[in-house]
């Protein structure tokens, strides 16, 4: 490979010259930098990153950990951190710790040790890890996504789940369901238990709810919750359920449709995340929407704010609900199956809407 030497050479200027025109081409001439760039392109040099990196002793990569790779919501939320750091020449690595303590400390440590510059996490658990707390005394921005910080010393951006879960109660409420059932792992991330605790709070004596854990946040695992769900007599089933994420909605849907269960007729589901996939189900799916790359564009201008030395913030947004064709008023379903000439696999269309 041509080396920074051979380029200074080739275009008869300075080292110093070829090194402003790679770093800080503003205070080069139009005639030098294009004199650098001509011998750049005749070369065919490519500058050495890592080398330039361990000079600075920081990088220009930002790395973002998350729960699941395989969940949709990350992968929007890393969409919208890409895109806002792209334009600060920096460059966004993901790294999956698959719900997993141990991996996402090891993850943290390489990152630690590569001198990046900061951390997108979402982390397994509440309580800050021996890990985290290591790359942040080591001087190593870090945003927690999704998730609120609880100190005000660190930044994060997250969602108002109890409003989620609110607006979902309320929603299933006002179209007369009365006993709902929750999925999720209301144990493991407080997420999943704060959109409980907004349900339980719509609900209250209006209604009942059935907790079901999941074994996962996944397809599979909704799967599994909607066969419990079905196992027993008709008049003891919720007539709504609320899945704690879109991929466990989707699951019970699927499963739904498997054993001939009709939805909403027969079982009314809610996701959350609204991910693309919730929009273009075989039964559009009720969701409640995250601002998911907004999310991760917001982390990534929080992070680069702590490193200009700017004040930490904690951040919440607003989800919405929007209604599509997996959830009905509780009258509809009821008219529809004595109406005569129904057809009783279709519950009236509902055009989308924001709650």
């Amino acid at each position: 490979m041509a080396t920074v030497k051979e380029v200074a050479q080739r275009a008869g200027v300075s080292l110093g010259t070829v090194s402003n025109v790679l770093n800080r081409p503003e205070v080069v001439s139009e005639a030098l930098r294009t004199r650098v760039q001509q011998a750049i392109a005749e070369l065919g040099f490519v500058r050495n990153e890592s080398a330039r990196q361990l000079r600075a002793g920081v990088s220009r990569t930002i790395a973002v950990v998350v729960l699941d790779v395989a969940n949709p919501f990350f992968t929007d939320v890393i969409a919208g951190a890409e895109d806002l750091a792209e334009r600060h020449d920096a460059l966004v690595v993901m790294c999956n710790s698959a719900n997993s303590a141990e991996r996402e400390a090891r993850h943290l440590r390489r990152l630690d040790q590569q001198r990046v510059l900061g951390v997108l996490l979402t982390p397994v658990h509440d309580a800050p890890s021996a890990a985290l707390t290591e790359v942040r005394e080591h001087g190593t921005p870090v945003v927690l996504v999704d998730r609120g910080s609880g100190s005000s010393g660190h930044s994060s951006v997250a969602v108002d789940d109890v409003l989620g879960g609110r607006l979902v109660g309320e929603h299933l409420v006002g179209a007369g369901h009365r006993r709902i059932a929750y999925t999720g792992l209301p144990t493991a991330l407080r997420q999943v238990e704060e959109r409980l605790r907004g349900l339980r709070e719509a609900v209250g004596a209006a209604g009942g709810v059935q907790v079901v854990q999941a074994s996962a946040m996944s397809v599979r695992a909704g799967s599994q919750v909607a066969a419990q769900l079905l196992a027993g007599p008709a008049a003891e089933r919720p007539s709504a359920v609320f899945c704690a994420n879109d991929l466990l909605a989707l699951g019970v849907l699927n499963e739904c449709q498997r054993r001939g269960v009709r939805v909403p007729q027969d079982l009314a589901i809610v996701g959350y995340d609204d991910i693309g996939f919730a929009a273009t189900a075989s039964v559009p799916l009720t969701s409640v929407r995250q601002p998911r790359e907004l999310l991760g564009r917001t982390a990534v201008e929080l992070l680069l704010a702590q490193v200009e030395g700017r004040p930490a913030q904690q951040l919440v947004f607003e989800p919405e609900l929007v209604v599509r064709r997996s959830t009905a008023r509780r009258g509809a379903r009821q008219a529809l199956r004595g109406a005569p000439g129904a057809a009783p696999e279709e519950a009236p269309e509902e055009a989308p809407q924001t709650a």
